[in-house]
């Protein structure tokens, strides 16, 4: 992690004031675009040994993992590759860092780690489409990003860029919810090289 420069950039509010409101906009934007797609990277970064997942953390209590949801008919790696430069991206106009910096390297998105589906208009969302459900509301891809040796990251004001080890995400829904304390268990079958 010695070779990632984080500084801040301008405030990207949510959104969506509350989850009612993220809620009604899902309903209405299903009504004219059908289910919605959201993409999110799981970036692992390594310290003192072991790996850890970098999250945003909002308000010192929401944690989320960066990516949102994508266009209409946009592909997965290039919609999560604008999602992360929208979200961790330095500003264009920063020209204080270059290439020997890190700030041109491309995002290594690997594997899908695990789709949630989101049966209805509510929070809930689940590994696994319900049997009586025929038209899922919004499908949420994770995807593997293996941060590169060196990367200048921005993140906005009023966000927090934590670097969460796996050991504090393992089996803490009550934190973290099911679908952040699940990575540890989508990347035991990677064999992380610690140097």
């Amino acid at each position: 992690m010695s070779n990632t420069i984080a500084l801040t950039k301008e405030a990207q509010p949510e959104e969506d004031p509350s989850v009612s409101a993220r809620l009604q906009r899902l309903q209405n934007n299903y009504e004219d675009f059908g289910m919605r797609r959201t993409v999110e990277g799981v970036l692992v970064v390594h310290d003192h040994g072991h790996p850890h997942i970098l999250m945003l953390q909002i308000a010192n209590a929401f944690f989320k993992l960066p990516g949102d949801y994508l266009k209409p008919g946009e592909d997965d790696i290039d919609g999560l590759k604008r999602r992360l430069d929208e979200r961790l991206a330095p500003p264009k106009e920063s020209q204080q860092f270059n290439a020997t910096h890190g700030i041109d390297n491309d995002w290594e998105i690997g594997d899908c780690l695990a789709q949630w589906w989101r049966p209805n208009f509510e929070t809930f969302m689940y590994p696994f489409i319900p049997a009586h459900i025929t038209k899922p509301k919004e499908c949420k891809k994770l995807y593997l990003v293996q941060m590169p040796e060196r990367k200048v990251l921005a993140v906005p004001k009023n966000m927090k860029l934590l670097a969460i080890p796996l050991f504090e995400l393992y089996d803490n829904a009550a934190r973290y919810g099911p679908q952040l304390s699940a990575i540890p268990h989508l990347l035991s079958r990677y064999n992380f090289i610690y140097q």
